[in-house]
């Protein structure tokens, strides 16, 4: 199942919403548990908002794709905000620059595989997370 990225601008709060829900049908598609599914979806919705929160408009891309030999549902969360100075610390539980309770990035590691930031001050940020698709789906 190799299909074209599922490419959604993420410009206001019911953007999270259509983001969320590509996810979902995606992941089900794919064969993902009920439990995986609800993870996914949440993941997405706390990169979504980020967006929305700090960067006002960007992308969220999800897409099948081939991670470290692996096939994997891949959401990448794209902006061109104002960027992470610090992205370690963003990674760490409670920490936050905005209003937000600092759940977003480490809440969306903990429910996903794997996740990546890049991100340059100015110029915008990059979250890529994944979860592996189970061998035969």
């Amino acid at each position: 199942m190799a299909a074209d990225p599922v490419v959604i601008a993420v410009k206001m709060s019911g953007d999270i919403v259509t983001a969320r829900q590509a996810g979902r049908e995606l992941a089900t598609q794919l064969g993902f548990s009920l439990t995986d599914i609800t993870m996914i979806a949440t993941a997405i919705s706390e990169v979504a908002r980020n967006i929305t929160s700090y960067a006002g408009t960007g992308e969220v891309r999800i897409a099948v794709e081939n991670r470290e030999g692996r096939r994997a549902l891949v959401i990448q969360a794209q902006d061109q905000g104002p960027g992470i100075l610090d992205i370690p610390r963003a990674l760490e539980d409670g920490y936050s620059t905005g209003h937000g309770l600092g759940l977003g990035l480490p809440g969306a590691r903990r429910l996903m595989d794997e996740l990546l930031v890049e991100s340059t001050p100015g110029q915008g940020t990059l979250v890529e997370m994944w979860k592996w698709v189970r061998a035969g789906a």
